[in-house]
């Protein structure tokens, strides 16, 4: 318990000097996280290759991996620390306050916390003057010294300072409790189990600083620009409080910057691939999917196995994700197995495991680039299959960077919607429609973030039922932050026309492979309807109410050339098709071969 006199002489300035200091040492981890992958990673990544190469390419891993961790924890120590100087201030006022008021009473308050106050001089008798030491005077109806008014401003006095003591003492207590969570064991690796705990010291500092930094001022269901708006008028000292104390709540937060979003989001993919480890290596490998249950026994889903099931495909995707995190600078394989341009750093612009799963990550930073492409994933899109819908883009990126290898570009996987999870389901209309709002929101933060609709040109590039989400999005109020619309294997897209998608029917491009049987299947359900003429290579054979897709004459997009087969060709390194999609994302568009 602390005394008075040690509050007395409390200086608040030391814990916020100290916050200080740590603030700095965490944000200097997250820098040295950065240099690391940026200027050491990927120039090795991008021209050397071998044993050696790969070895000290895993040892950068290990060392962005610690800088990362450091970046959380002393993050997390800066925030208790001006929590603490925070709360600490309010007993000190009150104990500040109620010492001036004994002073200028004349009491003195003792080493124990009791206040000695001196007795009322009553009047001598016959001369009214005061005399000390006079026995006090009887009151009418009240014993001797019931009419003392000095014992009762003492007494509110001493109780004041026994409540600024006590609060001072609670609030260290509490706060010193989390300080001593906040350590981590000797070595060099950042392993699952000190990123679980990493979890466990968030949640810790969240109750003890949240009057400090709350939950509840973070932007939740507000506009893009709003969001901007909020960050914006925080101090940069603020702005780190949250990241390191709200991840997830900031790194999903459309229209403040990617930088920010991606260190936000990696701290969360971080502790829960570590979770996730943990929680499967309690379960028994591939546990049975039926077990016998009841009397008489009979078969039910096993919890175990469902769970065993969401968790292996968190991990697969998770892995997804950290393995192009990790890809940064590393050149593909063009024609000819001719190495082609090593990848750009990645952003992890938005990550969950939420139902299906999302994640949204970039090639390259589209706050600041040149060209900016957003890729939305149709059926069986989630988090545990992103590694393809990653790779699509990675070689969107390497064939808009051939294209226009004077610019910037940057390619988004956007798996912000829970898609249809097979075939079957894929002619139902709500996935899109459920996905039309995240989609919209998430164009327009991008547009926020670049500063405007001039700043980059910005692609929407949509695969399969993804297309029909893009159609939901622009059916929206207001016109769709993009500037051209590319869609492959499309089966509708809830509109009729071209020109319906608010972006003008020249800049909608539409890809169809010929053995492409999805956009035959999906047009009767997610189609859309008018009346018109339906023609094949200009000779019409349908006139009247016709249902129009984009890769039809009547729907008056540009059909572009494909040479790849199937549903899931489009793109294929090298290929028409991709190279295509590519001139549309850096606006060469008397390259497109239609």
């Amino acid at each position: 318990m602390p005394t008075w006199q040690q509050l007395r002489d409390l200086k608040i300035s030391e814990y916020e000097d100290a916050a200080d200091g740590w603030g700095n040492v965490s944000n200097r981890s997250d820098a040295s996280r950065v240099r690391v992958d940026q200027e050491m990673s990927i120039p090795v990544r991008s021209t050397q290759k071998g044993e050696t190469p790969d070895a000290a390419v895993g040892r950068l891993n290990r060392l962005r991996d610690n800088y990362q961790y450091l970046h959380s924890e002393c993050g997390l120590i800066r925030t208790t620390l001006n929590a603490l100087a925070t709360d600490l201030a309010a007993p000190l006022r009150k104990l500040t306050q109620a010492l001036e008021d004994a002073e200028s009473l004349g009491f003195t308050v003792n080493s124990d916390g009791s206040v000695t106050y001196p007795n009322p001089v009553p009047l001598a008798p016959g001369d009214g003057k005061a005399t000390p030491g006079a026995p006090l005077p009887l009151l009418p109806g009240k014993g001797e010294g019931q009419g003392n008014e000095n014992k009762g401003k003492a007494e509110d006095i001493a109780e004041r300072i026994s409540t600024a003591v006590n609060d001072a003492a609670e609030i260290d207590s509490r706060h010193a409790g989390v300080l001593r969570r906040l350590k981590a064991p000797a070595g060099l690796a950042v392993t699952k189990e000190m990123l679980a705990d990493e979890g466990k010291d968030m949640k810790a500092v969240q109750e003890t600083a949240g009057g400090l930094v709350g939950k509840g001022d973070i932007p939740h269901g507000k506009s893009p620009a709003e969001n901007k708006g909020w960050w914006d008028h925080l101090s940069q000292e603020q702005r780190d409080e949250y990241m390191t104390l709200y991840p997830a709540e900031v790194g999903a937060l459309d229209g403040i910057p990617s930088i920010a979003r991606d260190t936000s989001n990696r701290m969360v993919l971080a502790q829960t691939m570590a979770q996730t480890q943990i929680e499967l290596d309690g379960l028994p490998a591939n546990p049975p999917q039926y077990i016998q249950k009841g009397d008489p026994p009979s078969s039910v889903v096993n919890p175990a196995w469902q769970k065993w099931v969401k968790l292996t495909a968190d991990k697969n995707g998770m892995e997804a994700i950290q393995a192009r995190l990790d890809a940064s600078g590393t050149p593909g394989k063009g024609s000819k197995g001719k190495s082609t341009s090593g990848l750009p750093q990645a952003y992890l612009l938005g990550f969950d495991t939420k139902d299906d799963g999302h994640a949204i990550v970039a090639s390259g930073n589209p706050d600041t680039a040149d060209n900016t492409a957003v890729y939305v994933p149709g059926t069986g899109a989630s988090l545990a299959n992103a590694h393809g819908d990653i790779g699509r883009m990675s070689e969107l990126w390497r064939a808009a960077q051939t294209a226009s290898p004077g610019q910037s570009t940057a390619t988004v996987t956007w798996i912000g919607y829970d898609a249809p999870d097979q075939i079957p389901n894929a002619t139902a209309r709500h996935y899109a429609y459920d996905g039309a709002a995240p989609l919209s929101s998430f164009m327009d933060g991008l547009q926020t973030t670049q500063g405007g609709p001039d700043n980059s040109h910005t692609t929407l590039v949509g695969h399969s039922y993804g297309t029909t989400t893009i159609g939901a999005a622009a059916k929206l109020p207001g016109d769709i932050a993009a500037d051209d619309i590319v869609v492959a294997g499309s089966p509708g897209m809830l509109v009729s026309d071209a020109s319906d998608l608010n972006v003008g029917s020249d800049h909608v491009w539409s890809e169809a492979a010929r053995n492409d049987v999805v956009p035959a299947l999906g047009q009767e359900a997610l189609g859309g309807r008018k009346l018109g003429v339906s023609t094949w290579n200009g000779i019409p054979y349908n006139a009247g109410p016709i249902i129009s897709i984009p890769s039809d004459e009547s729907f008056g997009a540009h059909r572009m050339d494909v040479d790849t087969s199937g549903h899931s060709g489009y793109w294929d390194a090298d290929s028409v098709s991709l190279n295509n999609q590519a001139a549309v994302v850096v606006g060469k568009y008397g390259n497109v071969k239609e």
